[in-house]
């Protein structure tokens, strides 16, 4: 379990509309059951790569990418080894500029400083003076954030809900669609519509969306593209490459890459 470097660890129970605890973790991969907060909960990784699971969806936030939760929304949360980052929590009236669903939220270099000096701060910081400015300061910040498509959709069906925990769990298994359809009693047409309606894409899109999101975890962890590859059970790394650079707009290895190069200014 992750370890909340402040005084008190409840953040409901801290009476400030808006406070950012340190997370630190010990060296192994660590989970947070389903649960829920008052207050919204932004999960913002330093390294590693943290993942949210809400019933609408899949979140991940690898580095300079974080995950938006809004009020009383039940998530559970996964954090890789070592993975250390930042909480921020927000009463749902200060909120109200910020998205009204979970999201994947690309985090600037300003708000990274913001959230930071937001950790260093007493737990009951002063509302009227310097600190309680900072702390708007990080909320506009955090209000302009663009989104990033870090995300996977997951059906609330049943049936497909079976489906989908059995692909997370074996996602090299190379079926055909029938093949999936008849894993939970549907028929392959049954299944092409219902995945459709379920999530906006079909079988095949949200298939390559989880391997994305599996690949960036394991990437995260610092797995090699081909033992990436062969987890996810791709013939080589090159097509693992192929399908990685046509879903997000470039290789795994730039991708990380670029979000590496700020990290430096923020090591404890």
């Amino acid at each position: 379990m992750p370890e909340l470097k402040q005084q008190a660890q409840d953040p409901d129970a801290i009476a400030r509309p808006v406070c950012a605890l340190r997370i630190s973790t010990q060296e192994q991969r660590w989970e947070r059951p389903w649960h829920s907060h008052r207050k919204a909960q932004l999960l913002f990784p330093l390294s590693g790569v943290i993942s949210c699971e809400s019933a609408e969806g899949l979140w991940l936030a690898p580095p300079q990418c974080a995950v938006w939760i809004p009020s009383e929304a039940r998530h559970k949360v996964q954090g890789l080894e070592n993975a250390q980052g930042y909480c921020l929590f927000v009463e749902p009236e200060y909120a109200r500029a910020l998205p009204e669903s979970c999201c994947t939220l690309a985090v600037s270099p300003l708000l990274q400083e913001l959230l930071r000096r937001c950790a260093q701060l007493p737990v009951l910081y002063d509302l009227e003076g310097a600190a309680g400015r900072l702390m708007a300061v990080a909320l506009d910040e955090l209000a302009a954030a663009p989104r990033e498509q870090i995300h996977l959709p997951m059906p609330r069906h049943e049936q497909l809900r079976r489906l989908a925990e059995q692909i997370l769990e074996q996602p090299q298994r190379r079926l055909s669609l029938g093949q999936w359809a008849e894993q939970i009693a549907l028929s392959e047409r049954s299944l092409s519509r219902l995945i459709q309606a379920e999530t906006g894409l079909s079988f095949g899109r949200w298939q390559r969306q989880l391997h994305i999101l599996l690949g960036l975890k394991q990437l995260g962890r610092g797995d090699s593209v081909e033992c990436v590859a062969l987890t996810l059970g791709y013939d080589s790394a090159s097509a693992f490459i192929r399908m990685f650079k046509k879903a997000v707009g470039q290789p795994p290895g730039r991708f990380f890459a670029e979000r590496r190069q700020v990290l430096e200014s923020d090591q404890p």
